[in-house]
């Protein structure tokens, strides 16, 4: 008897590989376990290759099964984000775009891009999620977002960056820091204090800018912390556990007893960038990249 792959397959594949366990998999899916194991099975006799590697004590991905996995869930995501779409086209709105970004995009590049689209396109719907820079990146190359607001300064093949925002960096200091904006010299004057920075991972980018701009008041900065959020790091701030140096957009909206020196006459500047997947489909893509590129945000 020949089969056809059908959507089942992938759904009931997909629920064992991230389980590893039938009996899990099944609950998961409110299906029998002799009911799964035989639609497995019958995947794996399509393809023709073994997906698991099964004995009495566990379950686990062959290598055609783990590479299987990415695949299935970019298709599931797609396929989801595809209904989601005709449904909205066929009520009359226009669709949906899924916006990643860090937390100093949602200062002023966001809240005008969202400005925008309201005036021009009022039936778009948007979905943000604030990520790191890799996590974006992930999240676009499986189909799960459609833009993000990245400081990077490349991107994987078959993505487009382009830059959409320029800010100046300011020192974070306590409020009773002794240095004062008008007695600021030069970073030179901070050699000595304990530095509180993004993480690395979280931005490559950022991070290496920070260190750039230390390194031309020839020191290497003391890090004695290091966060993934504007508020921890401004809370650390608060509590005399170091200082710290942002994009100068990170300072509105936090009512924090820290206070900031802008650094205005160092060549660094955080840039902001838009990203996305060049064969990216969604019909609203293009409107959100117009309103960033050429109407400059």
């Amino acid at each position: 008897m020949s089969y056809r792959l059908e959507i089942r397959h992938f759904e009931y594949f997909l629920a064992v590989a991230e389980e590893l366990h039938y009996r899990k998999a099944a609950e998961k899916l409110y299906i029998s376990q002799p009911g799964l194991s035989k639609q497995i099975k019958q995947m794996e006799e399509i393809l023709e290759t073994s997906l698991f590697e099964r004995n009495k004590k566990k379950v686990a991905l062959t290598a055609a099964g783990t590479y299987l996995k990415e695949e299935v869930k970019f298709i599931l995501n797609h396929l989801e984000q595809s209904k989601k779409q005709v449904k909205r086209i066929a009520n009359g709105q226009l669709g949906e775009i899924r916006i990643g970004f860090l937390g100093s995009a949602m200062q002023e590049v966001i809240p005008n891009l969202l400005l925008k689209l309201q005036q021009q396109f009022p039936e778009i719907q948007t979905n943000l999620e604030e990520l790191s820079n890799r996590a974006q990146i992930n999240a676009i190359s499986s189909d799960r977002l459609d833009i993000g607001f990245v400081r990077l300064a490349r991107v994987p093949q078959g993505m487009q960056l382009k830059k959409v925002f320029r800010d100046t960096f300011s020192l974070v200091l306590p409020k009773n820091h002794a240095l004062a904006e008008r007695g600021f010299k030069g970073m030179e004057q901070l050699s000595k204090e304990s530095f509180i920075l993004f993480s690395q991972d979280y931005s490559p980018l950022y991070f290496n800018t920070v260190m750039s701009i230390c390194e031309d008041a020839d020191f290497t900065p003391i890090i004695s912390h290091k966060s993934v959020h504007a508020q921890t790091i401004f809370k650390l701030v608060e509590n005399n556990l170091g200082i710290a140096i942002v994009p100068t957009a990170l300072q509105y909206g936090f009512q924090m007893n820290v206070k900031f020196i802008e650094l205005t006459k160092i060549p660094q500047r955080a840039e902001l960038s838009v990203i996305w997947k060049t064969d990216n489909r969604n019909p609203v893509l293009k409107h959100c990249i117009d309103l960033l590129v050429n109407h400059n945000l």
